[in-house]
């Protein structure tokens, strides 16, 4: 657990020494996986996807956001998602413990909008923090 702490930590303050606010991990076969202190979602033509948490920490925040999007009538795929796919998905979030629900603007060159999901996602979440 120290050891995935020190790396996370490492590559937060690499990519903000680029002008970034997070890092994107992939797992060993190069999937995405994760940011460094958060898990990723993303949506495309009104369904989320999100890496599936075989390889990661599959968080409470985690759990509790795929559940709500769920409750909510979102249709939500775990599963591999590759790098290049990045392009073709519309919003972005982050959530987790610090992050709660963040949203994404920019990966690399690909860019992402905050949709309706995204702020679903976010306000549901905090309005059950908040309770």
């Amino acid at each position: 657990a120290a050891g995935l702490y020190m790396i996370c930590t490492m590559s937060k303050h690499a990519a903000e020494a680029k002008g970034c606010s997070d890092a994107l991990f992939m797992d060993w076969e190069g999937f995405v996986a994760e940011a460094t202190g958060a898990n990723i979602f993303f949506v495309k033509d009104g369904e989320v996807h999100t890496p599936l948490a075989d390889r990661f920490l599959n968080g409470i925040t985690r759990q509790t956001i795929v559940q709500m999007l769920k409750d909510n009538g979102y249709t939500v795929h775990e599963r591999r998602i590759t790098p290049d796919e990045l392009e073709g998905f519309q919003e972005c979030w982050l959530t987790g413990t610090a992050a709660e629900g963040t949203a994404g603007g920019q990966i690399g060159d690909w860019h992402c909008q905050v949709g309706q999901i995204t702020r679903d996602g976010a306000e549901s979440h905090e309005a059950l923090v908040r309770a």
